[in-house]
C-alpha cells in the first residue's frame, strides 16, 4: 500500500499568528512535526502541505517535501485532500491511505502514527481513523482547546467536543476521559467523498473536523495510546511543551542529521 503523511500547515493561525515556525529548541514546530514523522514505519513518503511561502521556503531547506495549496481552506482536511492530488499527479501513483498529521503536535512519536495507521491496515471496513489519549486531570478536561471524545465498546466514536465530556460534575468520575490527538488517517477515497459532505452543523457550533463525518452516518475508529503528548495553541502551550520536551531522546537524534 501506498501511505503517506501531510501535515497541513498555515501561518494564520487565529490563536497563535506564525505558530509553524515557533521554534522549539531551535527548531521550527512544522519541523518537529515532520522529522519525528518521517521516522514512521508505516509512511512512504512525508510531506507538508501550505499555501504560505515562508513554510514552503523552511521545507526547502531541510529537505522537506512540500506541497502548495490554496490560501482558501478552511479545514486542514481541505488542505489535505488537495496536497493528495497533487502529490498523485507528482509522482504518477494513487495514494491508498492519507495520514493527516497536525503541524501543532510537536510530541508526536512515530510509533503513533503507526498505531493510528493499523486499524485501516487490519480492517477495510474502517475508513477513518483518529488517536485518543487520557486527560490526566480536571484542567485538561475542562480546557476548550483539548478535544473530548468519547467512544462506544468498540472504540468507535460516539461524540467530540471541545466541553468537558463525560460529565464529572453528573456523576462520572470513574469513566475514561480521553482527548482526541491529531493524527488521522484516512482512506483515500474517504477523504474525497469527506470533503464533498456538506458541512454540519455540530461541526461547526464545535469545530471539529470529525463530527462531520458523524453526523453524516459514518463511523470513526479510535485507537487508544498512552504516550503523553500536548498540542500548541497558545503561546503559553508553546512554553510548556518547549519544557517537556528539554530532554527528549528524538530531538537528539534528528538534531545530529540537521
Amino acid at each position: 500500500m501506498n501511505i503517506v503523511g501531510i501535515i497541513p500547515s498555515r501561518m494564520a493561525s487565529t490563536r497563535f499568528p506564525s505558530k509553524p515556525l515557533a521554534k522549539i529548541d531551535g527548531i521550527p514546530m512544522v519541523g518537529h512535526v515532520y522529522y519525528r514523522s518521517k521516522m514512521s514505519q508505516m509512511l512512504d513518503e512525508v510531506y507538508i502541505a501550505t499555501c504560505d511561502n515562508e513554510i514552503i521556503q523552511y521545507a526547502e531547506r531541510i529537505g522537506a517535501k512540500a506541497v502548495g495549496t490554496m490560501d482558501t481552506h478552511e479545514r486542514a482536511s481541505d488542505r489535505t485532500a488537495e496536497a493528495m492530488i497533487k502529490i498523485e499527479h507528482e509522482i504518477n501513483k494513487t495514494v491508498d491511505i492519507v495520514v493527516m498529521i497536525q503541524g501543532d503536535e510537536p510530541m508526536i512519536v512515530p510509533e503513533m502514527v503507526d498505531m493510528a495507521v493499523g486499524p485501516l491496515i487490519n480492517d477495510t471496513g474502517v475508513l477513518v481513523s483518529n488517536l485518543m489519549a487520557p486527560l490526566h486531570n480536571r484542567d485538561e478536561h475542562a480546557d476548550s482547546n483539548e478535544v473530548k471524545v468519547v467512544v462506544d465498546k468498540n472504540s468507535y466514536a460516539l461524540y467530540f467536543s471541545r466541553e468537558p465530556i463525560p460529565s464529572w460534575k453528573m456523576g462520572a468520575k470513574e469513566v475514561p476521559m480521553n482527548k482526541q490527538i491529531c493524527i488521522i488517517p484516512f482512506r483515500r477515497e474517504f477523504l474525497i467523498k469527506f470533503n464533498e459532505l456538506s458541512q454540519t452543523s455540530l461541526e461547526k457550533a464545535e469545530s471539529i473536523d470529525m463530527l462531520r463525518v458523524l453526523e453524516h452516518g459514518y463511523d470513526v475508529k479510535m485507537v487508544s495510546t498512552n504516550y503523553k503528548t500536548y498540542s500548541v495553541d497558545t503561546i503559553d502551550d508553546l512554553h510548556r511543551v518547549e519544557n517537556l520536551m528539554e530532554n527528549d531522546s528524538l530531538i537528539r537524534e534528528y538534531k545530529m542529521r540537521i
